[in-house]
């Protein structure tokens, strides 16, 4: 059955996820496609996201590849099972895909952890800052070109109001809540913006002051995106010229490991608030 002429990045993932999985068996493209009774070229488009493959075909591939890990296999048939259109893809055209990306991936993440070092996290900006944020980019957004991303920004941040909404933590460097973004009236509603939503019981926000030093993965921005496993996380890192997703095991562990040793070294949330207050009293 053939997919949506843009597959979205969770159909994307599945493909790589397959392919992947026959590569670990060791099998060819041609061995892998004899062993489901398709031709080769079915078997590509599948793992290239072009065709979409039932329940019963990807729970055969799985037993083909031997694949005993039955929370990974239901999450693959999660990811083959999404047909609805999600609210993103009404910004499909006039935004590029990779924001089109990061919201489909937040929108069915199990949990949310971020560090950031030079902004406030997009999740937990309120719309004015936003807006600036947008007004600074080189070259300029026409004034539409703002408002669409501001709007998408806003809608993403729906999924942390919503029924048993992701838990989500958030670690901010003092360099991104000192930086008076859009004047202090906006940069004062910002602070308390953060305040108000470490509070909400499945949000954490957590400081890095300037007396902390160098710590590891400083001068990163880091979106991790956790999956119904561990195996389908992913990684969004963000650069000059958009995000980058990463989704390999060893460097989705190792980013495991980097976000556990920066909330390590970060204030208690607790002690971040107590923080964020004196940063507003200062002002």
């Amino acid at each position: 059955m053939a997919s949506r002429s843009t597959p979205g990045v969770r159909r994307l993932r599945l493909g790589a996820e397959l392919r992947r999985l026959r590569e670990r068996a060791g099998l060819t493209a041609t061995e892998g496609a004899r062993l489901l009774g398709i031709s080769q070229a079915q078997l590509s488009n599948i793992e290239a996201s072009r065709f979409g493959v039932s329940a019963e075909r990807l729970r055969a591939m799985a037993r083909n590849y031997r694949c005993s890990d039955s929370a990974y296999v239901a999450g693959l048939l999660d990811l083959a099972g999404e047909r609805s259109s999600g609210w993103w893809e009404t910004f499909r055209e006039v935004l590029p895909s990779p924001l089109l990306d990061i919201a489909e991936l937040e929108h069915h993440a199990t949990g949310l952890r971020s560090a950031n070092t030079s902004h406030v996290p997009g999740l937990l900006q309120t719309t004015d800052h936003a807006r600036e944020i947008f007004r600074q980019v080189v070259p300029e957004f026409s004034r539409s070109d703002i408002e669409h991303r501001v709007s998408h920004r806003l809608q993403r941040q729906v999924l942390l109001d919503r029924p048993n909404p992701p838990t989500y933590r958030a670690v901010i460097h003092e360099a991104a809540l000192r930086v008076p973004v859009g004047g202090p009236v906006i940069a004062r509603n910002q602070l308390r913006h953060l305040l108000e939503q470490g509070e909400r019981e499945h949000i954490t926000v957590q400081v890095i002051p300037f007396s902390i030093g160098a710590y590891p993965g400083s001068g990163q921005t880091i979106l991790y995106v956790h999956g119904s496993v561990p195996r389908l996380d992913t990684v969004s890192l963000d650069q000059s010229h958009g995000p980058v997703l990463v989704d390999a095991e060893a460097e989705l562990e190792a980013y495991r490991l980097l976000l556990a040793r920066i909330e390590a070294v970060a204030l208690a949330p607790d002690k971040s608030r107590d923080f964020i207050h004196s940063l507003i009293a200062d002002q």
